[in-house]
Parts: C-alpha cells; structure tokens; sequence
C-alpha cells in the first residue's frame, strides 16, 4: 500500500473545549454537526479541524498529559500556516484574530523570504501563522499550490 500524502485531521488538545470553541467561532469558522460535547470539528477546505480537551487527547493516544518538559511552556515544535491571496489580507486578518483574543507573536512584515507574515498565539498558545506566499497560488477550490515534487 502506498500511503496517501495528506492530512485528514489536525486535533489540538486544548484547556477549555468551550471557551476554544467560541474562539474559533468568533473568526466566523462554522462548527460542523459532527461535533460532541467533547470534541469539535471545523470543515477546513480538504481536510478537519478538531479541539479535543488536552487530557482526553493525551489519554487518547496513550502518552503522559504533561505538555512541556517541567511544565515550562516553550515552543512546541509546531505551527499552523493560513494562506491568504494578499499583503493587505494578512494584515486584516491579523487584526481580526487579535480582535477574537488571539495573542499577537509577531506584526505582519515583509519576510526574509519574500512574502508578508505574521504570528498569532490561540488561547492554548498554539502558533498560526497568517502569510501571503507571492510564490504560491490557489486552486479553483481554494487549496494552496505549491510547485509540484521533484522525481
């Protein structure tokens, strides 16, 4: 069997399932009707968001609910990028997700790499950034395109 490369789901584990929840809903994301009272799931385009309460995520999978090494919190290896079509929709969104409680990490800057980026923080801290990629385009459905892989 070949393993098909995508991402179906990303759960994060979170403190207040609740409280998470009417984040996300404040940046206007739908929650779908396959949501529980102890998970919720957001419809991204081609694949699903989840929230899952941290200690039941981590009982889920077997594996301590302790989420940083001493209980110091730090970078945990891992961040979420949203692609926009422009500049000027980075910087708007950035304001909007700041506006719904998101910590700001980082003003939206003309990047080392040539695009335009910022860092915001959701209230567990995971990291998104929220980035206009000039070498990047969208398909018709609205997904991200990168150069196809080398052979």
């Amino acid at each position: 069997m070949t393993v098909p490369q995508r991402v179906s789901i990303v759960t994060l584990g979170v403190a207040d399932l609740a409280a998470s929840t009417a984040f996300y809903e404040s940046l206007g994301w739908k929650k779908s009707t396959s949501s529980q009272d102890t998970i919720t799931f957001f419809q991204m385009q081609g694949s699903v968001f989840g929230l899952y309460e941290h200690h039941a995520l981590a009982d889920d999978a077997k594996v301590s609910p302790e989420p940083f090494v001493g209980g110091v919190r730090g970078f945990r290896g891992v961040t979420f990028a949203l692609n926009v079509d422009s500049v000027d929709a980075v910087d708007a969104m950035y304001a909007e997700w700041v506006a719904a409680g998101a910590t700001p990490m980082v003003e939206p800057h003309t990047a080392f790499w040539g695009g335009h980026s910022s860092y915001v923080a959701d209230p567990d801290g995971h990291l998104w950034e929220l980035a206009f990629n000039p070498y990047a385009e969208f398909d018709d459905a609205g997904n991200l395109v990168l150069a196809p892989a080398e052979d």
